[in-house]
């Protein structure tokens, strides 16, 4: 038993795991530097968060894929019932209900569910044969299985992680080979109901879409943060101004600086080069990661591989897209470097899945 433990052990992917880890660490730097040079009140959480769960990962790697398997919908639905719980005695903080609080912490579920919803989406596809993805009424069942939860986090309100749930599915449907025709027809579907999204919406996701068309038009409140975000970017120019040296966030120009808004302080004192080496680690992080997929010998393993990464690039994309002005500003994270515990948690152990997957290849589910 321990010999198998450590040919596994000499599987995992190492360099994914130094590569997370390099971004975490530059995670934890802006961090600090985002409060004055202060570990409290986020770089030392965070740090703590990283040294409990990548460990954790380390364990989920090590776990037999038959385990993961059996135990996927027990998980998704188990963090179902926690969304279902936010919405009934969930705690309400920056103007949405989107926290348990069990006291020593809080708990984010709309975070896990989106690793529920691959491991949900990717057991479901692994027991379809080639003759029924051709068949709509199988696709119905995982598309509510979606939307569930989906509804669920865009009522919290958080329409950026709501959207990712749909994304990350849709490319899950793809890479299972669904028809294209149902794509098309979902998208007709949902361009149809845009209308009806739009009357659905907060005033406030309304003006961040009016911002997002026009961007003086508010200077003073809504368009604020992504004219903060804005100079915060182009005053970094091409080094940046050092660190602990950004204006924006030190003076406190720049709003969710730790969050929502980080890559903006990092561009500020890192500048066009910095944020250019953090995409390259993102890139790599992402190629390394579809890499496995080769490696995976079952329909499921490969789809929660690419799953686990489509959260990453959605995250990444529309983070970076969002404080750049390409996208409506919808409140979502940058992966490991944004402050936030069950972020980071799941992220986590999402990759564990991603390596678990690496070291158990080549194990048959049937």
């Amino acid at each position: 038993m321990h010999k198998n433990y450590l040919e596994q052990l000499q599987k995992l992917p190492i360099t994914l795991i130094l590569l997370i880890s390099l971004i975490c660490c530059i995670g934890f730097i802006v961090l600090y530097s985002a409060a004055n040079s202060n570990l409290q009140p986020w770089a030392y959480k965070q740090i703590i968060n990283f040294c409990i769960f990548l460990p954790l990962a380390i364990i989920i790697a090590l776990i037999d894929l038959r385990i993961i398997f059996r135990l996927s919908y027990i998980f998704y639905l188990c963090v179902l019932a926690l969304l279902v719980a936010v919405e009934l005695f969930g705690s309400t903080a920056m103007g949405g209900k989107r926290w348990i609080d069990i006291g020593i912490v809080k708990l984010q579920p709309s975070e896990p569910i989106k690793i529920a919803v691959v491991l949900m989406l990717a057991r479901y596809c692994h027991s379809l044969t080639i003759d029924d993805l051709t068949k709509f009424h199988k696709v119905i069942i995982p598309i509510i299985g979606v939307l569930i939860p989906a509804f669920l986090i865009i009522r919290e309100p958080d329409l950026g992680t709501g959207m990712i749930v749909l994304i990350v599915s849709a490319i899950i449907f793809f890479a299972a080979g669904f028809r294209i025709k149902y794509f098309i027809i979902l998208g007709l579907a949902a361009l149809i109901s845009l209308p009806i999204a739009w009357n659905m919406m907060y005033d406030y996701q309304k003006k961040r879409v009016m911002v997002f068309l026009d961007p003086e038009h508010d200077p003073l409140g809504a368009s604020y943060n992504i004219i903060q975000s804005k100079i915060a970017i182009g005053s970094g120019s091409l080094f940046g101004r050092g660190l602990n040296q950004g204006s924006q966030s030190h003076l406190d120009f720049l709003p969710e600086h730790q969050t929502d808004f980080i890559f903006a302080t990092f561009a500020e004192e890192f500048g066009f080069i910095g944020g250019m080496f953090l995409l390259i680690l993102y890139f790599a992080l992402i190629t390394i990661s579809l890499l496995i997929v080769a490696n995976c010998r079952e329909i499921f393993s490969k789809l929660m591989v690419i799953g686990i990464t489509s959260i990453l690039f959605s995250h990444v994309f529309i983070n970076i897209a969002m404080v750049m002005g390409l996208l409506p500003v919808v409140g979502v994270p940058l992966p490991f470097i944004s402050y936030g515990g069950t972020m980071i948690a799941s992220m986590l152990i999402g990759f564990g899945l991603v390596m678990n997957a690496q070291v158990h290849g080549h194990t048959a589910l049937n």
